[in-house]
């Protein structure tokens, strides 16, 4: 039996049997599955749930793959993602690799081809998992902080918010969209309980964590 890995992929493919295929195949492989239909539920679940794959179809009811990718990516969600769809010509290819995926497969699919794609993205991310802020690293997977090798007393909490204001490059992250991403659906997300993750990162990083009063916060290079 094959060990299982701590990996979750959202798959989105409109098309239920080859949905089912894929999410029975990748479970088969070790990995935990989330599915959807639509773009939309899609975008719900990337909201409740972090996720370290996305499996996109691009022909779907409402909006295309392409679009949803391009919204997650705005919002400064970098989880890598792999386009399967039934589109043969480039200015599709192109379309897809400029909204940010990491991977195109064409229709049908080898689901060992698509396999051995997967882990390959994965192992690229891997590498990607230790970032420098400054006189701090950030392991991004494990969510730590460090301090020449000492683990800093940050939570996980503050940890994805630290993520969330660097992903935006500069923008302004307003306070309601921090709390949908931090905080899944039903859990309390006060305004409060957001200013104590600041605060914490602020004993680290007092002048890139901007207040744009009335709005929500930035990070400042």
């Amino acid at each position: 039996m094959k060990e299982k890995q701590l990996v979750c992929i959202l798959v989105l493919e409109d098309d239920q049997l080859f949905n089912e295929t894929l999410e029975d195949f990748l479970e088969e492989e070790g990995y935990a599955v989330e599915t959807a239909m639509d773009p939309y539920s899609a975008l719900e679940m990337s909201y409740k749930q972090v996720f370290d794959l996305y499996l996109f179809d691009v022909n779907l009811p409402y909006e295309n793959g392409f679009d949803l990718l391009q919204k997650l990516r705005q919002s400064g969600d970098t989880t890598p993602t792999i386009f399967l769809t039934s589109r043969e010509d480039k200015s599709s290819l192109s379309e897809g690799f400029e909204k940010g995926a990491d991977d195109y497969m064409k229709k049908p699919i080898d689901l060992d081809e698509l396999l051995l794609r997967i882990q390959a993205v994965l192992r690229r991310q891997i590498r990607q998992e230790r970032i420098s802020i400054g006189e701090y690293s950030l392991d991004t997977a494990a969510k730590t902080l460090y301090l020449d090798g000492k683990t800093q007393d940050v939570t996980k909490k503050a940890i994805e918010l630290l993520l969330l204001l660097i992903q935006a490059k500069g923008e302004v992250v307003s306070s309601d969209e921090i709390k949908s991403r931090l905080w899944a659906a039903g859990q309390s997300a006060s305004d409060g309980a957001l200013r104590v993750y600041i605060t914490q990162l602020k004993k680290y990083f007092t002048e890139n964590i901007v207040n744009v009063r009335g709005v929500g916060y930035r990070w400042a290079e």
